[in-house]
């Protein structure tokens, strides 16, 4: 949702929102997330992959032709855990899925990091708040990557932030998702991702009250959300709450959200839009 002013004419609120299919990866293999109990993911069926399990060049080429998606989101789950980046699959993913950009979380929490993925092949990167260890080191990948290259992820679990020890001790006992997310801003990022890993492939919906307080809070920030996304309508409601990009993969997996929802969507901001102008 973002409102447009055009040249010696009025202003209109334009409701634009963008699909991002998700590829959650482990150990080489894309995998089905449910509900942040990684131990237990297992390689990804996929609808959009019939008879090919777990290929994740196979998904996110499905994400690009299929879906038409301009982005995919990646989470590297091996570097999240505390491993090491998977940098060969990651490079034949950006390598594979082109045009497509990938926004890459890889467990970053300092700008040595942040680089490197970029030069892998990552369109942006995501920085978690379950792996960032101080609000410091985020500014300082901002300052290397750049603002448009940032995205700050405030990861909750059924609500609550997910904050690293270390962060913890920094922030005090219970800091609010809002206080949070300011913080980030006040370190310059302009991509806000609200991912609640609780509610992920659960079809439980996303928290638009708490979308729709940031998007009033921070009303110039790009905003994207996801975790438990069921439904069509439940992109509906995340659109009218002011996001700008929805966070999908459980619903494309189960076929529940196909090409023509999102052909659908596009077409709903575009009359929109449209019906915005001639007022």
């Amino acid at each position: 949702m973002r409102l447009r002013v055009v040249e010696g004419g009025p202003a209109w609120i334009e409701w634009v929102m963008q699909l991002i299919p998700v590829l959650d990866l482990a150990h080489g293999v894309a995998v089905q997330a449910r509900a942040g109990d990684r131990a237990r993911y297992g390689p990804v069926e996929s609808a959009l992959t019939p008879g090919v399990a777990g290929d994740p060049l196979a998904l996110i080429q499905a994400y690009r032709d299929i879906l038409g998606a301009r982005e995919c989101y990646l989470a590297d789950l091996d570097a999240i855990q505390g491993g090491d980046i998977q940098r060969g699959p990651l490079r034949a993913l950006a390598r594979s899925g082109a045009p497509c950009g990938l926004l890459v979380d890889a467990g970053l929490s300092d700008a040595g990091g942040a680089l490197e993925v970029l030069a892998l092949g990552a369109d942006r990167v995501v920085v978690g708040l379950e792996t960032l260890r101080a609000f410091d080191d985020l500014a300082s990948i901002v300052a290397a990557a750049g603002p448009e290259r940032v995205v700050f992820s405030l990861d909750l679990r059924l609500g609550r932030p997910m904050l690293h020890p270390a962060n913890r001790d920094a922030e005090g006992a219970e800091p609010t998702a809002v206080s949070l997310v300011g913080r980030a801003v006040a370190s310059g990022v302009k991509t806000l991702l609200v991912l609640d890993v609780g509610r992920v492939g659960t079809g439980g919906g996303v928290d638009l009250v708490l979308v729709e307080v940031l998007r009033r809070r921070f009303p110039s920030e790009r905003l994207l959300a996801g975790g438990g996304v069921g439904s069509r309508r439940d992109l509906d409601r995340i659109r009218d709450a002011g996001c700008d990009g929805a966070l999908v993969a459980t619903v494309l997996h189960t076929g529940r959200v196909g090409a023509a929802d999102v052909s659908a969507l596009a077409v709903a901001a575009s009359a929109q839009s449209s019906a915005s102008t001639s007022r």
